[in-house]
């Protein structure tokens, strides 16, 4: 941090709004956060950061801008912040979890004016504390800053606009940065992001720390092309490329050139080629014995990283003849992905003395909620294609009546243009859809029952 910034207005503090009011506040139609062009691009120095931690951080900043900056410390419903942050749950315990992870790792902050230079180094989020007063009231959540940082980022000088929505649909680390980090350079006269060593994107690409050596060929296929790819899909106001930087063959450095998009036709979104979907890596998984389906929503809810790294150790162990053979490939894999024991993923192999905590049974029901959310996404968008044009109108109707006016700017504009055939309008349409068919939170009952259900 601390390259080329951008100047832009400071964001105008909002009257606050009281954490324990009742009412249901509407959602403005560009809910964007002013985020400062700093702590965009964060390479940590201690800790990990996900994407779920991400989104809260993001969700976070969005909500103190909005309480104003002479505020020491901001509350919001906890509602607010699963719904923001995109959770399937009320269960409190993932929450806690990724806070933790944030409290845990390290930023260093470069500023400068002028001859003078400033170098910070502290936690990324200070104490939190979650309300629960009892049965039948609501929840509140508070959280604070690192005073040397509070400032800078609750009232940025200079900032990014970054719209939460957007932000939101990018399902792997490393597109949500690219994305973040296009929104900064689109207006910068060179669209050049910064350049740096191939180490250092890996640490911010992936959100980790550990990194000490990389092998461009893999960082670049397994997780820069992806994002790449997935950032196309999903954004329509511009793309990166990557601008290598070589001494001889090796790539040594690296920067992204932002392109800006002309409007998007009709034929560009059907273009099978801008799929985010990695075709390749759901056939490997159904090779190891899931269904197709299952393999697709495998694919869906779990980073597109994490779950190379995992194929890739299953077939690994596979090969090795010095092992018995695996009673079930498939059960395999889940258990690979549930205990983190691939032996390499993004960017790097993780060192051997860093233990990988074991998800707790909190954190499992939340990865198979969000399965659960995809599967009846997936399910009403069958049943859509298969209503009558009268029926289908109808729920269309009813979805830019309730739900459109909602929406951050550039997905209703996408909406609007192509209804349900704008990849990135559509998957808002479908999880509205199936809360309509299906209102209510998931039973346990119900979860147990998919759950047996998806065992390959």
């Amino acid at each position: 941090m601390g390259h080329e910034e951008i100047d832009q207005q400071a964001p105008t503090a909002a009257k606050p709004r009281s954490p324990r009011s009742s009412e249901v506040a509407t959602r403005p139609e560009d809910q964007a956060v002013a985020k400062a062009n700093e702590a965009i691009a964060i390479r940590p120095k201690r800790g990990k950061l996900t994407l779920l931690s991400r989104r809260i951080y993001n969700v976070f900043l969005y909500h103190a801008q909005q309480q104003g900056v002479e505020n020491p410390t901001y509350s919001i419903l906890l509602s607010e912040l699963i719904d923001d942050a995109r959770f399937t749950s009320n269960n409190t315990e993932l929450l806690k979890s990724h806070i933790r992870d944030m409290q845990a790792t390290t930023i260093e902050w470069h500023t400068s004016g002028g001859q003078a230079r400033q170098w910070t180094s502290t936690q990324l989020l200070g104490p939190v504390v979650i309300d629960e007063p009892g049965r039948g009231q609501a929840c509140t959540i508070t959280w604070t800053y690192p005073q040397p940082i509070r400032e800078r980022l609750v009232k940025p000088a200079q900032y990014t606009r970054v719209l939460l929505e957007i932000s939101s649909q990018m399902r792997s680390y490393a597109a949500s940065v690219l994305y973040e980090l296009g929104a900064r350079y689109l207006t910068s006269p060179g669209r050049l992001t910064m350049r740096e060593d191939v180490i250092w994107w890996a640490s911010v690409l992936t959100g980790r720390s550990d990194i000490t050596t990389v092998d461009y060929r893999i960082l670049h296929r397994d997780t820069i092309k992806k994002a790449l790819a997935e950032l196309d899909t999903l954004c329509e106001d511009f793309k990166l490329e990557i601008v290598e930087h070589k001494r001889g063959r090796k790539v040594e450095e690296l920067q992204f050139r932002v392109l800006p998009k002309p409007q998007v036709s009709l034929a560009g979104l059907r273009d099978s080629a801008k799929n985010v979907f990695d075709l390749e890596l759901v056939e490997r998984v159904i090779t190891l014995g899931f269904k197709r389906t299952d393999a697709q929503d495998l694919y869906a809810v779990t980073d597109e990283g994490v779950l190379r790294a995992a194929v890739e150790h299953v077939e690994q162990r596979m090969k090795n003849s010095t092992l018995p053979p695996l009673n079930s490939p498939a059960a395999y894999l889940r258990d690979a992905l549930k205990k983190q024991y691939a032996g390499e993923g993004e960017g790097g192999k993780p060192p051997s003395d860093v233990a990988v905590p074991r998800p707790s049974m909190d954190e499992r029901l939340q990865r198979l909620r969000e399965e659960w959310q995809h599967f009846k996404s997936a399910e009403a968008k069958s049943l859509f294609e298969e209503m009558p044009d009268a029926e289908r109108a109808g729920h269309i109707a009813r979805f830019e009546e309730e739900r459109v006016g909602e929406l951050a700017s550039p997905i209703a504009k996408a909406w609007r243009r192509d209804g349900v055939k704008s990849r990135i309008a559509a998957s808002s349409f479908y999880r509205w859809l199936a809360s309509t068919m299906w209102p209510g939170e998931v039973t346990d009952k119900q979860l147990l029952e998919f759950a047996m259900n998806r065992e390959p």
